[in-house]
């Protein structure tokens, strides 16, 4: 069903006031113009099912821009070299740029979703899959449903570094490695510091999407670096990082559904592995019956064989469908652009779920609840 103008308006002004304020000062400025500028946010009703978010808008502007790397505006994109802070000639300039390149930016947006692998969101997965394998006591397949181009299938390839004020650094992950991510792990009044292993021993990995990336296909590639925020080149360079080690050594990706092929692709990893589903920021694309089914899904295939589901989810998907019930976990933050790190095994075909943390959007901190 096509979005309303009036709907993409108020995601623009969402967006804007919430998920990018004080992150992104380039995105807020452009997405809070845009909620106000007809032409601009009307290019987003022919955004598929599902997908009329403002990231997807935003993306399909870098990544136009992307083909003209000598246009003006680039001055104002510090992933392309630029250098400009905001100014009076921002948004004209964007506008000016979207217009007239309209039906190119209408064609992007109708043919893309936003499918960022957002790297950082590694150090958020990493401590609750040991938590999983610890409990499950042998190394544990991972299968990665919405995957995009599957980088976060290689979370135990990473180093991390979590800044704590009770242990100062923790240190995790192999010690030489291409990338290492930094995560400040801040701990809730009465949680205790979580065990986080050095190692994570992985017997496999799969990736399930409904359209996987191929990083050796340059145009694919090139779409994943647009839907990373144009002002936050520090995140384009752990993309890469994270892209060339994959080359290397690449994971299984399997095109196909979130719930009639779940099972298919957990059939991937041999049935005496301990699965690990791991999920971040899914849920929020589906209709509430899909992300019901899916829920459903998971209980069904727990029933087979040892499952833990860890799903990194924004509070009104976690809440709903991964710890209802959980009325205490809703706070001034909630509101925020801030998620749930949840960890879901099942007993006698009952979900048995903690909330472990609550995790920023790209993977900056923790807050540790349990």
């Amino acid at each position: 069903m096509t979005v309303s103008l009036e709907e993409i308006r108020q995601r623009l002004r969402r967006f804007a006031e919430s998920e990018a304020a004080g992150v992104s000062p380039l995105y807020e400025h452009l997405a809070a113009r845009a909620a106000e500028d007809d032409a601009v946010a009307g290019l987003l009703t022919s955004a598929q099912p599902g997908f009329g978010h403002p990231t997807l808008l935003l993306a399909a502007v870098h990544r136009a821009l992307q083909a003209e790397p000598f246009h003006e505006l680039v001055n104002y994109y510090p992933s392309m070299g630029g250098t400009y802070g905001l100014d009076a000639g921002t948004w004209p300039l964007f506008r000016t740029f979207v217009v007239e390149r309209s039906e190119k930016i209408r064609a992007l947006i109708a043919a893309h979703t936003t499918q960022t692998n957002e790297v950082r969101r590694a150090a958020l997965l990493y401590p609750a899959v040991a938590l999983a394998a610890k409990q499950a006591k042998a190394p544990v397949g991972l299968l990665e449903v919405g995957c995009s181009a599957g980088l976060l299938l290689d979370l135990d390839r990473y180093a991390y570094r979590y800044q704590t004020e009770q242990a100062g650094q923790v240190v995790a992950g192999p010690t030489k490695t291409a990338l290492g991510l930094h995560c400040a792990l801040e701990l809730a009044p009465g949680a205790a510091l979580p065990v986080i292993p050095k190692k994570l021993p992985l017997a496999a990995k799969v990736g399930l999407d409904r359209d996987p990336v191929d990083l050796g296909d340059e145009d694919a590639a090139a779409w994943l670096e647009a839907c990373i925020w144009a002002d936050q080149p520090e995140r384009q360079r752990l993309f890469s990082t994270a892209a060339a080690m994959q080359h290397k050594n690449p994971p299984e990706l399997v095109k196909g559904d979130a719930v009639a092929d779940l099972a298919a692709a957990a059939g991937r990893i041999p049935a005496d592995v301990p699965l690990v589903v791991i999920t971040s920021s899914v849920l929020s694309y589906l209709p509430d019956s899909d992300r019901a089914a899916f829920v459903e899904a998971l209980r069904a295939l727990a029933a087979t064989r040892p499952l833990w589901w860890v799903s990194n989810e924004g509070y009104a998907a976690a809440l709903s469908f991964v710890l209802p019930g959980r009325d205490e976990l809703v706070t001034a933050e909630s509101e925020t652009a801030l998620g749930v790190l949840g960890l879901t095994s099942w007993a006698d075909g009952r979900p048995e779920a903690v909330a472990l943390a609550r995790t920023s959007p790209h993977g900056e901190r923790l807050l540790w609840l349990a």
